[in-house]
């Protein structure tokens, strides 16, 4: 009987602090309508304190998860932290969170791809348990993209927030659960979409952080481009090699980095925007965040069978897509039993 893997429950968490167009209009040069015209993106959640990294919120959205799912930690048996802001070079963030929730089973470890390191880290997890070798993965996707971000740019203030969400990976045996995927890579894309300094080719130093190369640095208008182009295309390759129309396509679940390249890749697929999961207007773009805060906003509307189409495109190049089905109704809110 063949073993695939399904999501059995997703966890999320966003901070309190509330980064609207308004302030940024007194960071930079910019303006309410810009940033909506051009991005989708009306606030982003910005994650404030000393000593407050990306496992803060990785660890919120892992111990919702459990909650929800009544997944005792040991149980466990790895868990994948898909981000680009760890909070050291080492320890991997996937240990810290690991640590923090009592998770003291499994193994755990942390995967880098940029915006589309979610959906490779899904994948991955997804192997330990179609080969039967685990029964219970938790992948998280998070990111402390404002640690990274220069707010006096206005080419990427505007467009990057905080936060964090988490599923559990567990067999299925009923055909639901991860069907297939399309993930590639291109290292030709580095110039375009990169942070200078602080690895080891340029490690930090007086002269690295005078001259502002701990940031993100984006060339948009050519990430722009590849992103339209390599997520549409992945996303339609996809569905045309499983034979999804796309009256077959109960949601698309895309990267919410802009809301243009959200709509180029939904009408490559023929999907309408009703069936096209969006939240960008509420978090911006969180990056390995992004798809996990997706699905659990939009858990209370998933039934099971139901198929997605889930796509990403990250710096580097990185991009893919998946088809997932969907493994399980709606659950009732706990709160309000």
């Amino acid at each position: 009987m063949k073993i695939t893997a399904a999501i059995t429950g997703v966890g999320a968490y966003v901070p309190d602090y509330i980064l609207t167009n308004k302030e940024l209009e007194t960071l930079v040069e910019t303006t309410d309508e810009w940033i909506v015209s051009r991005t989708g993106i009306e606030e982003r959640r910005i994650l404030k304190g000393e000593n407050q990294g990306t496992s803060v919120m990785g660890i919120k959205a892992v111990e919702q998860l459990l909650a929800k799912t009544g997944t005792r930690p040991e149980e466990i048996d790895l868990v994948i932290c898909a981000t680009t802001t760890p909070d050291l070079v080492f320890p991997a963030t996937a240990n810290i969170i690991s640590a923090a929730v009592g998770i003291n089973n499994a193994f755990s470890f942390d995967m880098q791809a940029a915006c589309s390191g979610f959906i490779f880290a899904l994948t991955t997890g997804a192997q330990f348990i179609q080969t039967g070798a685990y029964k219970k993965v938790i992948v998280v996707g998070a990111d402390k993209m404002s640690s990274i971000i220069d707010y006096t740019d206005r080419a990427t203030c505007i467009i990057f927030g905080d936060g964090a969400g988490a599923v559990l990976l567990e067999p299925n045996t009923e055909g639901l659960g991860l069907q297939d995927q399309v993930l590639c890579s291109d290292g030709h894309g580095e110039p375009y979409l990169h942070q200078k300094a602080g690895g080891s080719r340029r490690p930090p130093s007086a002269e690295t952080v005078a001259q502002r190369e701990h940031y993100v640095h984006q060339e948009g208008a050519t990430v722009f481009k590849f992103a339209v182009k390599n997520m549409a295309d992945v996303a339609a390759q996809v569905m045309e090699r499983n034979h999804l129309t796309a009256d077959d396509v109960a949601w698309l679940v895309p990267h919410q980095a802009n809301k243009r390249i959200i709509h180029a890749t939904a009408h490559r697929m023929g999907v309408g925007e009703e069936k096209v999961m969006l939240n960008i207007h509420r978090y911006g773009n969180t990056t390995n965040g992004t798809i996990p805060l997706c699905l659990a906003d939009y858990e209370s509307q998933l039934n099971k069978g139901d198929n997605l189409i889930i796509a990403a495109f990250g710096g580097g190049f990185t991009w893919g897509a998946l088809y997932l089905k969907w493994a399980y109704d709606p659950k009732p809110d706990p709160q309000l039993a």
